[in-house]
This record gives C-alpha cells, sequence and structure tokens, in this order.
C-alpha cells in the first residue's frame, strides 16, 4: 500500500530530482508549454502553481523567493511582469495537462503542461509603409524585423590559369 508516501522519486537522486524540477518550471515559463511524461507533469504542475501565485504579487520579497525556486533572472522577470499580471483575479488552477497519447519508443503515457491562459499576447507592430505590418510576439515585441534586401549576384570571370 502506499499510504503516507509523499512525491514521485522519478528514479532520481534527491539532487537530481530538484534540478529537473527547476529546470522543467524554468522552461515551461519561458516556452509557455512543455512536453514531457504524465508522472512528471503532475509533479511539476504543483510547483508551478505556487510560484504563480508568488508572481502576482510583485515585491522585492516574492522577487527573491522566485529566484530561489527558478533558474535565472530573465524567468522571474517574465513571471513578475507578464504572467503574474495575466493571472491576477484568477485564484489557481493556471496551469492544465493535455493528454498526447503513449511515446513510441517505451509506451510512456506523454502530456502537454500548459497555461491556461494565453500568456504572451502578440503585439503589432507598424513599419514606415501603412501597408505592411507584421505581428511579433512575445520577447521579439521590442525588435523590429527589417526587410532583407537581396545582394547582387556577381558572376566570376575565370582567368587564364582557370581559376575563378
Amino acid at each position: 500500500m502506499l499510504h503516507r508516501i509523499a512525491g514521485r522519486k522519478l528514479g532520481r537522486t534527491k539532487n537530481q530530482r530538484t534540478a529537473l524540477f527547476r529546470n522543467m518550471a524554468n522552461q515551461l515559463i519561458l516556452h509557455e508549454k512543455i512536453v514531457t511524461t504524465e508522472a512528471k507533469a503532475k509533479t511539476i504542475k504543483p510547483i508551478v502553481e505556487k510560484l504563480v501565485t508568488k508572481a502576482k504579487i510583485n515585491t522585492l520579497h516574492n522577487r527573491r523567493l522566485l529566484l530561489k525556486k527558478l533558474v535565472s533572472e530573465n524567468t522571474v522577470r517574465k513571471m513578475l511582469e507578464v504572467i503574474g499580471p495575466k493571472f491576477k483575479d484568477r485564484k489557481g488552477g493556471y496551469t492544465k495537462i493535455v493528454r498526447l497519447g503513449n511515446r513510441v519508443n517505451d509506451a510512456a503515457p506523454m502530456v502537454a503542461l500548459l497555461f491556461v491562459e494565453e500568456v504572451s499576447t502578440p503585439v503589432i507592430v507598424e513599419k514606415k509603409s501603412k501597408e505592411q505590418k507584421t505581428i511579433i510576439e512575445g520577447d521579439l515585441a521590442e525588435k523590429i524585423i527589417k526587410p532583407v534586401k537581396p545582394k547582387k549576384i556577381v558572376k566570376l570571370k575565370k582567368t587564364k590559369d582557370g581559376k575563378a
């Protein structure tokens, strides 16, 4: 019987598990969707839910708590500036698990772990001409993509030596 046994070990030591959970939470926040096994997703989901709850209030204390759990400053910044305000009015249930079927190799049940609402909203950036509009999503909103002009094709003349 599995009474009073909390958490999944996932065939790893404690340090490997904490590194795995930290990296998967980081990737979910950065990419807003990860595809993984069902056991890992069910383990990561409450961790990310607690992080989103902390990110709803942008204070120095919450920033430091998030930095303790997450890998990089960029992830914490995205949590506090984008994800936290997006779920400000929601009381819980920020992520969902979507089943994808079994993996071909070992028939492990695969799922997609993603946020309930779309986090990064597209921003419309207008270029100089009124006709061209480009939709740039999320982190790329600051950069405006410029059209690339084709280079002239130069034909090389052969010399007497036969070299180009």
